[in-house]
């Protein structure tokens, strides 16, 4: 089994903040990330796939294929955008990074099958930041 990834960027925006909660609540929670006023990251999307090479070319999935997939159907949806306010498969949901993380998987995890054949999708990791990062493997 060979696992091939892939690495995009993107920024955005968003606020962690539970409606149901009192202001001093969020803030209690969520800290300085419940901010009114938003606040953004530069986020990093690593996408693998795991299987077997292509005895043809000698690939398990063609990157310029995984990358024109992840940016058409995932950054070009975040990209500069408040994740909050923005992003149709966001609304009404807590903008953390595990979930962002599980929307990206369910988004890619029915696409990559039609790009090769010899792989499947292994894992969505999302940083968003350099020390902090969650990773998804669909289970």
């Amino acid at each position: 089994m060979i696992y091939v990834s892939r690495q995009e960027h993107f920024n955005a925006a968003h606020k962690l903040y539970n409606p149901d909660w009192s202001r001093e609540k969020n803030y209690e929670v969520f800290g300085p990330c419940a901010n009114e006023n938003w606040h953004g990251h530069n986020y990093d999307l690593i996408v693998t796939v795991k299987g077997y090479t292509d005895p043809e070319t000698g690939f398990v999935i063609d990157l310029k294929k995984l990358s024109n997939l992840i940016k058409t159907e995932v950054i070009e949806k975040l990209d500069h955008k408040n994740l909050n306010l923005d992003v149709s498969f966001m609304k009404g949901k807590m903008a953390s990074t595990e979930i962002l993380v599980k929307e990206i998987w369910s988004i890619l995890e029915p696409k990559i099958p039609p790009i090769t054949s010899f792989g499947q999708l292994h894992s969505v990791k999302l940083y968003e930041t350099p020390r902090n990062y969650v990773e998804y493997l669909g289970e």
